[in-house]
């Protein structure tokens, strides 16, 4: 249950009329998105085929590892019903092209994601041991992502999650995506002659990069934040540049305090409603980082909030 929340919503931030530019949804814009993540994923596979070394192949498990993450930001935007246009369409897309190759299972993530909105930083925010674990020293951060990289958080999550302890029903409907996404991507890989890259840049930089990546996205959105009940500031937005939008925080996912106040508009937009938000001098009242690094930083070095 939420205890002295503030009333801060859409309308106290933004006009009608801009509300209503922002929220609209464009088909073209989410399939391309979607496309676009498979291209960059096919074509670091084509890369790292053609000149395979162990250099190659770190490079290939970050950039599929971002993409990956993309593909879960994307799964995120399916879950609001913002990905494309129409309820089927918009659940299909999301959940065959989006969750299930990365594991995930599109209508369990809504129903824990949506509390996760409903009670931000709350006793009921179920995403709210992710973001408790900031700030934290140096020592367990670095312990923390070697963990990551390893496989072994990875390994952790997959023991903790097991579905089939829900029963056989419920199991198969959770595993079927995931399965069956996973059993296509290696058929096409074997079709081509490569069927060892499914280990090597599918599993590998899952298992690995993209655990990270989590990590550092949980930091980021809500670790370490002043205020849980102000919407303005139990949420943070990171300025991120062209290399950490590649490599970190794809399709706009590091506009996240935009996200949580002007749930409705789709990730494409959320960089105009940040710069709306600036122009209407609500800047100072955001909770903001210049960066990953301060984010980082922070992580690190500010006192625990309670």
């Amino acid at each position: 249950m939420s205890h002295g929340r503030s009333a801060t919503s859409a309308g106290d931030l933004l006009t009608l009329d801009e509300l209503r530019a922002l929220r609209r949804l464009s088909a073209w814009r989410g399939a391309g998105l979607v496309l676009h993540a498979w291209l960059v994923i096919a074509a670091t596979m084509v890369l790292y085929a053609a000149w395979p070394s162990l250099v190659t192949l770190l490079v290939a498990v970050v950039v599929i590892g971002a993409r990956q993450l993309g593909l879960a930001v994307l799964m995120h935007e399916a879950s609001h019903w913002l990905l494309v246009p129409g309820q089927r369409a918009n659940n299909t897309v999301g959940a065959w092209l989006c969750a299930a190759p990365i594991l995930a299972d599109l209508p369990s993530y809504r129903r824990h994601h949506h509390l996760h909105h409903r009670h931000t930083q709350q006793p009921d925010d179920p995403d709210l041991a992710s973001a408790a674990s900031f700030p934290i020293g140096w020592r367990a951060l670095a312990a923390a992502g070697l963990r990551d990289v390893t496989g072994i958080t990875a390994g952790r999550r997959l023991r903790a999650g097991r579905p089939w302890r829900a029963g056989p029903a419920l199991a198969w409907r959770r595993l079927r995506g995931p399965l069956v996404a996973n059993a296509v991507l290696l058929g096409v890989l074997a079709a081509s002659g490569h069927w060892r890259l499914y280990l090597l840049l599918w599993i590998l930089p899952l298992a690995t990069w993209y655990q990270l990546l989590v990590r550092v996205r949980d930091g980021a959105e809500h670790g370490g934040v002043p205020d849980g009940d102000d919407p303005l500031r139990n949420t943070r937005t990171t300025r991120a540049g062209w290399l950490a939008r590649a490599l970190v925080a794809p399709y706009w996912v590091n506009h996240h305090l935009e996200h949580h106040v002007l749930v409705f508009v789709p990730c494409w937009r959320l960089a105009d409603a940040h710069a709306l938000l600036l122009a209407k001098g609500h800047g100072p009242s955001m909770e903001l980082a210049s960066g990953y690094p301060e984010v980082i930083h922070r992580a690190t070095t500010m006192e625990r909030v309670r």
